[in-house]
């Protein structure tokens, strides 16, 4: 860490309780009640499709350039006005064989549709995607949760929480052939938060939903293994659990005991995921800002893991990614543009982020 002004050793060094405000666990948390939600379906594609369900979600993916071409719906007899193919978050793991551009529409309602592709790109493959209408399952926890949890046992009060149980992650998807895990745990010191967005519907009605979408997509399609944020923020400001880091019921960390937390490695920047934590706003941020609501909530957990963490949210950060040595001099709480050819996290949002890392500082200095 270089350049990094001082602030209060309360808030940064001894582990301070947050604005906010933490509170220990009282043994076990009360369960939210079982509730149903349906399964995901989905069916791989190519250039044209009619999957026999209501898609709500299209994944494509493709070779080439940022601009993949043009997509259409038909839901009845008319077909919808094309819509343009232009790489969303491209996020990416660090294996070679990543796709360099991809996403996530949100449809609505369709069900045929047809991609025209862009002079120069090579294959396109799509994935047509249902959250709303699969046979219904419980869920273990479907409810917020109030508090995010810590590894230390402590909640940050004021955030609410959705466990991958409660969104509804099939963890089956995780697996291989044998029960191979897709993507196997590796932890890391953090160096650095990153901000993303999701390029996703805004006004979302089932923000779960979406993030069981994003879940499919990344973890099969992209080939990621699993979902490729570690946290990701809907409109309402509740948060859910990414990246699969354990069975401790503590997003993010995992590894072992004692500090410092490490982080299990995901995928959302391609080249610099090890110690790189990635926290996504569903939404698309192109045009328009975060929701008060979906803000606030992004101050509070970036307060929380800089806290966790022992990272000042005004510094930089000389990245060293741990497995590959690749360096990178960025800010400590960055933005996915400040890693990679991307627009994300969108041009409304990011030149936000200077505010919000006062804003984060700010919280994490508070008692």
């Amino acid at each position: 860490m270089t350049d990094v002004p001082k602030l209060s050793r309360r808030g940064l060094l001894g582990g301070a309780l947050l604005a906010a405000g933490w509170a220990a666990l009282p043994g076990t948390a009360a369960a939210a009640p079982d509730l149903p939600a349906p399964d995901t379906l989905s069916l791989p594609g190519g250039l044209a499709g009619r999957p026999g369900f209501r898609v709500n979600h299209l994944g494509v993916v493709w070779n080439g350039a940022p601009e993949g071409g043009r997509v259409r719906f038909r839901n009845g007899s008319a077909w919808s006005p094309w819509r343009p193919l232009l790489a969303g978050c491209r996020c990416e793991s660090d294996r070679p064989t990543s796709a360099p551009s991809s996403v996530l529409l949100p449809v609505g309602a369709a069900y045929e549709y047809q991609v025209e592709p862009a002079g120069g790109v090579g294959e396109i493959r799509t994935l047509a995607v249902n959250t709303t209408d699969g046979p219904r399952r419980l869920l273990a926890a479907a409810l917020p949760e109030s508090g995010f949890p810590l590894p230390d046992g402590r909640r940050v009060s004021g955030i609410r929480y959705i466990s991958r149980a409660g969104w509804g992650a099939d963890e089956s998807l995780r697996f291989g052939p044998g029960g191979v895990d897709r993507f196997p745990p590796e932890y890391h010191p953090v160096q650095t938060l990153t901000c993303h967005h999701t390029v996703t519907a805004n006004n979302d009605r089932d923000p779960a939903g979406t993030v069981r979408a994003i879940y499919r997509f990344h973890t099969v399609d992209r080939d990621f293994g699993d979902i490729g944020y570690h946290l990701l923020v809907d409109q309402a400001g509740v948060v859910y659990e990414g990246r699969h880091s354990g069975t401790d019921g503590v997003p993010v960390f995992g590894g072992r005991a004692g500090r410092p937390y490490l982080s299990n490695t995901a995928a959302h920047v391609g080249g610099f995921n090890s110690g790189n934590v990635g926290v996504a706003l569903l939404g698309d941020l192109t045009g328009t800002g975060p929701t008060p609501a979906a803000r606030q909530a992004l101050v509070k957990v970036l307060a929380a893991l800089a806290t966790a963490t022992r990272l000042n949210p005004l510094g930089t950060t000389a990245y060293v990614n741990p497995i590959s040595g690749a360096t990178r001099t960025v800010s400590t709480i960055a933005g996915h543009r400040d890693w990679a050819a991307t627009e994300c996290p969108g041009n409304t949002f990011y030149p936000d982020l200077p505010q919000l890392r006062l804003d984060v500082a700010a919280a994490v200095t508070q008692s």
